[in-house]
Protein backbone atom coordinates (compact mmCIF):
# COMPACT_ATOMS: atom_id res chain seq x y z
CA UNK A 1 0.00 0.00 0.00
CA UNK A 2 0.95 3.64 -0.78
CA UNK A 3 -0.41 6.44 0.84
CA UNK A 4 -0.20 10.23 -0.31
CA UNK A 5 -0.52 12.85 1.81
CA UNK A 6 -0.43 16.31 0.67
CA UNK A 7 -0.59 20.01 2.13
CA UNK A 8 0.19 23.52 1.77
CA UNK A 9 -3.73 24.63 -0.07
CA UNK A 10 -5.39 27.35 1.04
CA UNK A 11 -6.82 30.75 0.46
CA UNK A 12 -4.65 33.34 -1.21
CA UNK A 13 -5.34 36.83 -3.29
CA UNK A 14 -4.24 37.07 -7.11
CA UNK A 15 -0.60 37.88 -7.58
CA UNK A 16 0.00 35.50 -4.77
CA UNK A 17 2.14 32.05 -4.03
CA UNK A 18 1.18 28.62 -2.02
CA UNK A 19 3.76 26.00 -1.69
CA UNK A 20 2.23 22.79 -1.88
CA UNK A 21 3.87 19.72 -0.37
CA UNK A 22 3.54 15.84 -1.18
CA UNK A 23 4.89 12.61 1.42
CA UNK A 24 4.81 9.21 -0.12
CA UNK A 25 4.96 6.45 2.41
CA UNK A 26 4.24 3.02 2.95
CA UNK A 27 5.51 0.56 0.04
CA UNK A 28 7.66 3.18 -1.41
CA UNK A 29 10.18 1.33 -3.41
CA UNK A 30 11.27 3.32 -6.82
CA UNK A 31 9.08 5.69 -7.99
CA UNK A 32 9.28 7.06 -12.09
CA UNK A 33 7.05 9.85 -11.76
CA UNK A 34 5.53 12.03 -9.77
CA UNK A 35 3.08 14.57 -10.63
CA UNK A 36 0.64 17.13 -9.78
CA UNK A 37 -2.57 17.34 -11.31
CA UNK A 38 -5.88 19.86 -10.45
CA UNK A 39 -9.75 20.01 -10.88
CA UNK A 40 -11.35 23.15 -11.42
CA UNK A 41 -14.98 23.67 -10.33
CA UNK A 42 -17.03 22.32 -13.67
CA UNK A 43 -14.30 21.25 -15.39
CA UNK A 44 -12.11 17.96 -15.79
CA UNK A 45 -9.15 16.88 -14.14
CA UNK A 46 -5.93 18.58 -16.05
CA UNK A 47 -2.11 17.67 -15.55
CA UNK A 48 -0.44 20.67 -14.12
CA UNK A 49 3.41 19.66 -13.94
CA UNK A 50 5.51 16.09 -14.14
CA UNK A 51 8.91 15.34 -13.34
CA UNK A 52 9.98 12.53 -14.14
CA UNK A 53 12.80 10.03 -12.15
CA UNK A 54 15.49 11.57 -14.50
CA UNK A 55 14.90 14.84 -13.83
CA UNK A 56 12.37 15.53 -16.72
CA UNK A 57 9.48 17.96 -16.43
CA UNK A 58 6.15 18.35 -18.07
CA UNK A 59 4.13 21.57 -17.75
CA UNK A 60 0.70 22.85 -18.59
CA UNK A 61 1.04 26.30 -20.99
CA UNK A 62 -1.19 27.98 -18.30
CA UNK A 63 1.47 27.24 -15.38
CA UNK A 64 4.70 27.87 -17.44
CA UNK A 65 6.77 30.81 -15.91
CA UNK A 66 4.72 31.01 -12.86
CA UNK A 67 5.10 26.98 -11.08
CA UNK A 68 7.84 24.89 -10.17
CA UNK A 69 7.74 21.16 -9.71
CA UNK A 70 10.94 19.62 -7.22
CA UNK A 71 11.53 16.66 -5.77
CA UNK A 72 13.04 15.13 -2.74
CA UNK A 73 14.10 11.95 -3.02
CA UNK A 74 15.11 11.19 0.13
CA UNK A 75 12.07 12.43 1.91
CA UNK A 76 9.62 10.66 -1.21
CA UNK A 77 7.99 13.79 -1.21
CA UNK A 78 6.95 16.11 -4.87
CA UNK A 79 6.64 19.72 -4.27
CA UNK A 80 4.78 22.63 -6.36
CA UNK A 81 5.95 25.94 -5.81
CA UNK A 82 2.94 28.38 -7.29
CA UNK A 83 3.81 32.22 -8.10
CA UNK A 84 1.92 34.58 -9.74
CA UNK A 85 -1.85 32.97 -8.76
CA UNK A 86 -4.52 33.93 -10.27
CA UNK A 87 -8.43 32.90 -9.92
CA UNK A 88 -7.99 30.52 -13.12
CA UNK A 89 -5.71 28.35 -10.38
CA UNK A 90 -8.77 27.94 -8.09
CA UNK A 91 -8.75 24.17 -7.99
CA UNK A 92 -8.17 20.65 -5.85
CA UNK A 93 -5.05 20.12 -6.22
CA UNK A 94 -3.94 16.23 -6.90
CA UNK A 95 -0.63 14.37 -6.25
CA UNK A 96 -0.27 11.29 -8.38
CA UNK A 97 2.92 9.08 -8.16
CA UNK A 98 3.67 6.54 -10.81
CA UNK A 99 5.63 2.94 -9.30
CA UNK A 100 6.21 0.09 -10.58
CA UNK A 101 3.57 0.56 -13.42
CA UNK A 102 1.07 1.53 -10.80
CA UNK A 103 -0.54 4.90 -10.12
CA UNK A 104 -1.89 6.45 -6.76
CA UNK A 105 -3.81 9.73 -6.07
CA UNK A 106 -3.33 11.61 -2.90
CA UNK A 107 -6.57 13.01 -1.37
CA UNK A 108 -6.25 16.83 -3.04
CA UNK A 109 -5.56 19.76 -1.28
CA UNK A 110 -8.12 22.57 -2.37
CA UNK A 111 -6.38 25.96 -3.44
CA UNK A 112 -8.46 29.52 -3.80
CA UNK A 113 -7.51 31.89 -5.29
CA UNK A 114 -9.44 35.38 -4.84
CA UNK A 115 -8.89 38.36 -7.28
Amino acid sequence: QVQLVESGGGLVQAGGSLRLSCTASGSIFSIDTMSWYRRAPGKQRELVARLTSGGGTIYADSVKGRFTISRDAAKNAVYLQMNSLTPEDTAVYYCWILQMGSGYWGQGTQVTVSS
